[in-house]
């Protein structure tokens, strides 16, 4: 058996496949980009064949690099929650392209079943809410609207992106992990198994989903790559993150700062409840057992930075903004509450759009970008609220994803936060936390804390801000957030 663990990572803008060392050393990477659709306003998609090529052509360059398939002991899969694909069982093939989690296009779907009474039964079941971010409507939807996938029958599979690449990667097998699985909205995270009455509810046939697995174990092997390679580890990308993080004990919290923004705070074998609109998730599930975490989840973070340097043209590249922030004392009064794509927690207002306020005469570019940057410590600060009113209070922020590499941007955590924030040095724990998992689930691991030993070196920012400037800021953060919800 070969030394070197082999992880995709198929995330929401490319899709990238990393080869890792037993002691957590990232010993190369490919990278694609991933093309977005945007149909109409609110709908994002992806091409589903386009994730799968990418994948098989990235992880390809990594066996090449390892010195072939015999140096790899195992692959793990971590992946874009949320995100629905549609397949024949029969070719493989994809029926659609991919409905997104960004995608807002079942709102009115979720108003409706809010106001007949449903979400409550549906979060004590899911730990979710009803909102399109889940993949339940978007399910529903397809099945309603697309013929090529309402009259499928038996030939049709539906899963997220994991399952979607274990489907071609082995040649038909069709399963799914836990904490993917836990953010459909059609699984009873406390029996484990899909719910009969959530799948009447939303008019999906349990024929067409994936077997419900662990995320560490021998699944199955792929040829794809000449000699055999298993497949040991898949976790959706932020339980991915956190098992990279190390929040192995009840009450380690960990924000990964990506396209969106999610905050796990492990909570152990029982599930909590949240009464601030937060969500209840499988952190991971192992031997048929499930560890579960709170999460918070905010839709808008570096896809705010790639929404400036893209569409506005106000940065050139991402590591500018870094720069602008510095070169003025403040956002001059500039607010920016990024609902892009409507605003997640603690909010849930799937409707809601982005505003900048606070314009002047004097404000220049940095000011915006400073204010975009900022608006990240400001959605994290009403997460770490939330949370704490649900017993689950931060002691210290593990932060991680590519927005953190920017100092400036991990110091006004700390500084907005009043709390200490830790960064490893090797900030992709996404990648990280599914090497670890595939090291378990082929048994160069006894345990995910034996794994842990992975993660590597860390740095510590502490809070340095002025409690008066903290309170001017959170102030106005507050007032613009009022005024983008109100009727």
């Amino acid at each position: 058996m070969g030394d070197r663990i082999l992880v995709i990572d198929a995330g929401t803008t490319s899709t990238r496949a990393m080869l890792f060392g037993v002691d957590g050393a990232c010993l190369g990477t490919e990278q694609r980009d991933l093309k977005q659709y945007y149909p109409r306003p609110g709908w994002v998609e992806h091409d589903a064949e386009e994730i799968w090529q990418s994948s098989l052509a990235c992880a390809r360059v990594m066996v090449e690099q390892a010195g072939g398939a015999e140096k790899i002991a195992a692959i793990g899969i971590t992946n874009q929650r949320e995100t629905i694909v549609f397949w024949s069982r029969r070719t493989g093939a994809a029926l659609s392209r991919a409905i997104v989690w960004q995608d807002r296009r079942t709102a009115d779907l979720c108003a409706r079943l809010k106001g007949e009474g449903h979400e409550e039964a549906l979060q004590a079941k899911t730990g979710l809410l009803l909102d399109p971010y889940f993949s339940a409507t978007k399910i529903a939807w397809a099945l309603e609207n697309v013929p090529e996938i309402g009259e499928a029958g038996p030939d049709l599979c539906v899963g997220t992106v994991e399952s979607w690449l274990i489907f071609r990667l082995t040649g038909g097998l069709h399963i799914s992990d836990a904490t993917n699985t836990s953010r459909t909205a059609l699984m009873d995270i406390h029996a484990g198994g899909w719910d009969e009455g959530l799948l009447d509810l939303f008019g999906v046939d349990g024929g067409a989903l994936p077997e419900i697995v662990d995320c560490a174990g021998r699944f199955g092997d792929t040829s794809l790559f000449g000699a055999p390679i298993p497949i040991c580890g898949m976790a959706g990308d932020q339980q991915a993150a956190a098992i990279g993080q190390a929040c192995l004990s009840p009450g380690e919290t960990k924000a990964t700062y990506g396209t969106g923004a999610f905050v796990l705070t492990h909570n152990g074998d029982e599930a909590p409840v949240s009464r601030h609109r937060l969500l209840t998730t499988v952190a991971w599930q192992l031997a048929g057992k499930r560890a579960y975490a709170l999460e918070g989840s905010v839709f808008v973070a570096g896809s705010l930075i790639q929404w400036l340097r893209d569409s506005l043209g106000l940065i050139a590249t991402a590591p500018e903004s870094e720069e602008l922030a510095r070169s003025v004392a403040d956002s001059g009064g500039v607010m920016l509450v990024p609902a892009l794509s409507g605003l997640g927690a603690p909010h849930w207002a799937p409707e809601a759009r982005a505003a900048i306020s606070g314009l002047s005469f004097a404000t220049g570019r940095a000011h915006i970008v400073r204010a975009a940057l900022e608006a990240q410590a400001h959605q994290t600060r009403d997460l770490m609220i939330a949370f704490a009113g649900d017993g689950a209070a931060w002691q210290c922020l593990k932060v991680d994803g590519g927005m953190v590499a920017n100092d400036w941007l991990a110091q006004d955590l700390a500084d907005m936060l009043d709390l200490e924030v830790e960064r490893p040095a090797f900030v992709e724990t996404t990648a990280l936390g599914a090497a670890m998992l595939a090291g378990v689930g082929v048994g160069m691991f006894g345990s995910l804390e034996e794994a842990a030993t992975m993660r590597g070196a860390v740095e510590r920012f502490e809070p340095k801000m002025a409690e008066e400037t903290r309170a001017t800021r959170l102030s106005g953060w507050g007032d613009a957030v009022k005024r983008l919800l109100a009727p």
